[in-house]
């Protein structure tokens, strides 16, 4: 319980959370239009299927400026970095992260296996 204390009702934790989030989003602010304008739909849809906290996708999203700001900085344009489809980019960024349909197939399967066995 402490923990869910930790992550939810953590005032100074919750305050550093929102001040780190408003430094990255300035840092989108300062990308060309394109990473910008791709960045945020990228951002609106990844967070459809966050899971858990969020946490962890808020450090792909930032990892996700770092690779746009080094793109941008050689002088690329964003779909060179992400390619033509970008919702096949946006799947392989949430390989690694906790998603809610990672929830739902965990769920399906200890069902599954609760009322069958093995």
């Amino acid at each position: 319980m402490s923990d869910f204390f930790d992550k939810y009702f953590n005032i100074k934790k919750i305050a550093e959370s929102k001040r780190e989030y408003k430094r990255q989003m300035a840092r989108v602010d300062a990308l060309p239009e394109d990473y910008r304008f791709v960045f945020r739909e990228i951002q609106k849809h990844m967070w459809q299927f966050a899971g858990g906290d969020g946490m962890d996708m808020l450090q792909i999203h930032y990892d996700l400026i770092d690779l746009f700001e080094s793109g941008a900085s050689e002088g690329k344009r964003c779909l060179e970095i992400t390619g033509t489809d970008v919702a096949a980019f946006c799947d392989e960024l949430l390989r690694s992260a906790k998603t809610y349909t990672e929830d739902w197939r965990e769920k399906l399967n200890n069902r599954v296996r609760k009322k069958l066995g093995g």
